[in-house]
């Protein structure tokens, strides 16, 4: 794979529905346009992605790349989720689990496989914080013209869809916050974009913060202290933070801070508690069924088998890595961590790249905060998570492509310098 006009004129068509996808997933055009909602736009834009993108590998004989052993465990991931259908204890919700699954494998492999250049990654990356403002105002509208009848709780701000839950509101937002702010600390963006990433990350922050989303919170703040620790220009990124933070403060209302403050207080907090319910569950599947758990999607089906007597109803796992176990056991859960492991270490590693590793930071601190998230909210499907981390898998695979090229091109130069010194010797 190369970095240069090649690679470009590559997969072309299949890269802008690639990223066509990524905007839609924050836009939601069905939710302005109901009459777009039987279009169904981003299966239409993924599936066009990954189609073209297989045919043009067929149709050259060309090796379809598979991201080495993350890909393979992410494959295997989803094969158990779809074998997992003979032993669940909802088999007609694990075979739409599965399938869903596999199509976000697809996108992820899409990916990889399409998003080859540095230029391509920033405008994916680019694609997604434009389109989260669609989001943020969604929700902030919602707040402002909310009631206790139609806000979650009486007080949590919400959106629609995938939205509907303020946890995954608030996550999916913290997650291109870092993205924006590695725009605009970048020296090379104009003022007219810096200005839109500014405007992405205001309204961002507040419809985090409407979302009284505690998880949310806590990961967007460790996203933005990493960014910031490993921040190449730490003056520039220390101020960034400090914005942020003193923005927060003031214009945070007194209720949210209250909300947060209720986590060291979690018994009196039923939402709280309900997590705790929640992983009570996972460890009697565990112990129970440790090896492949009770089936893709099943765990809330499963409650009323494991769940304590107090606990009467039921709710997902709210943290990934126990929704997994709970689900597809310790076997999947080993296949997951390899493939979300695997990920994360090479946004860190691309991080180290002088081309593209400002924007490989603000990935790894989007993952970073988004894993931290995960802890407390857990949703195995989510296209969100397998965007940002198929962007991650990319920008490793093209920080090693340019090493490549850089050390292929080492011994061309010396050659070169050395037949120039000869010749001035033999013209001497």
């Amino acid at each position: 794979m190369g970095l240069g006009d090649n690679s470009e004129r590559r997969d072309v068509v299949a890269f802008y529905a690639l990223t066509a996808f990524a905007a839609l997933i924050y836009m939601l055009p069905q939710a302005w346009i109901p009459a777009l909602a039987p279009l169904r736009l981003a299966l239409l834009t993924s599936g066009l992605a990954a189609g073209l993108m297989a045919l043009r590998r067929m149709g050259r004989a060309e090796p379809l790349f598979f991201d080495g052993v993350r890909g393979v465990a992410l494959l295997c991931f989803s094969g158990l989720a779809l074998a997992s259908v003979t032993w669940s204890v909802n088999p007609e919700v694990s075979r739409f689990t599965a399938i869903e699954l596999l199509k976000l494998t697809a996108i992820y492999l899409t990916l990889v496989n399409v998003v080859t250049t540095p230029r391509r990654l920033a405008v994916v990356c680019g694609a997604m914080v434009l389109a989260s403002m669609v989001t943020s105002y969604g929700v902030i509208q919602t707040y402002l013209t909310g009631t206790p009848e139609t806000l979650v709780e009486g007080y949590r701000a919400h959106w629609v869809e995938v939205y509907a839950d303020p946890n995954r509101s608030a996550m999916n937002l913290a997650l291109v916050v870092p993205l924006a702010v590695a725009f605009l600390a970048r020296k090379e963006s104009g003022w007219l974009w810096r200005a839109a990433c500014a405007l992405a990350v205001v309204l961002a922050v507040v419809a985090i913060v409407t979302t009284y989303s505690r998880g949310g919170f806590i990961g967007l703040s460790v996203a933005m202290a990493l960014w910031a620790m490993r921040e190449q220009r730490k003056l520039r990124s220390v101020l960034l933070g400090v914005a942020l933070a003193l923005g927060l403060a003031v214009f945070a209302p007194k209720s949210f801070w209250a909300r947060n403050e209720t986590v060291a207080t979690f018994h009196e907090d039923a939402s709280a508690m309900g997590r705790v319910y929640a992983w009570q569950v996972t460890s009697r599947i565990s112990l129970d069924k440790p090896l492949l758990g009770v089936g893709a999607g099943s765990f809330r089906y499963a409650w009323h088998l494991y769940a304590p007597p107090q606990a009467t109803r039921a709710y997902v796992a709210h943290n990934i890595f126990l929704d997994v176990i709970g689900e597809l056991g310790w076997v999947g859960l080993l296949f997951f961590l390899v493939f979300a492991g695997g990920a994360t270490g090479g946004a860190f590693e691309a991080s180290r790249n002088p081309r593209v590793g400002w924007l490989a930071r603000g990935l790894a601190a989007s993952m970073a905060g988004y894993l931290i998230c995960d802890l407390f909210s857990g949703y195995i499907l989510s296209s969100h998570l397998y965007v940002l981390f198929g962007l991650a898998a990319c920008a490793q695979r093209i920080a090693r492509a340019q090493e490549v090229e850089e050390s292929a091109n080492v011994p061309e130069v010396k050659g070169r310098l050395v037949a120039g010194l000869e010749g001035s010797n033999n013209a001497a």
